[in-house]
């Protein structure tokens, strides 16, 4: 997958939208996914999903509110952030596993070898 490299952070107001995008200096691999962490917590899957974009996986916290899309032509991975609130704010990692099945295209970090450098979003309320 090479280097992944995120863009499209952010400082917003609850309520608000932001778009993140990660370009693939090489290729998206089977898995790919979104996480983020805040300050003093662990980092938590956001979303994932598989190369043909049919199967995704949210965290509870985002369904409904967050939309995971990859582009494999152009090899972006991209997370729509709608109704964004004040817990949403953190550094958010775009990543890529190189394990191959659905099952495994998980919200578990462990399973995720190649990771961005992380873009900044911040909610005010």
């Amino acid at each position: 997958q090479g280097q992944l490299v995120e863009s499209g952070g952010g400082s917003v107001q609850a309520g608000g939208s932001l778009r993140l995008s990660c370009a693939a200096s090489g290729y998206l691999t089977y898995c790919m996914g979104w996480f983020r962490q805040a300050p003093g917590k662990e980092r938590e899957g956001v979303a994932t999903i598989v190369k043909s974009g049919l199967v995704t996986r949210y965290a509870d916290s985002v369904k409904g509110r967050f939309t995971i899309s990859r582009d494999n032509a152009k090899n972006t991975l991209d997370l729509q952030m709608n109704s964004l609130k004040a817990e949403d704010t953190a550094m958010y990692y775009c990543a890529a596993s190189s394990l191959v099945g659905r099952a495994y295209c998980s919200l578990v970090a462990g399973r995720f070898s190649a990771w961005g450098q992380g873009t900044q979003v911040t909610v005010s309320s």
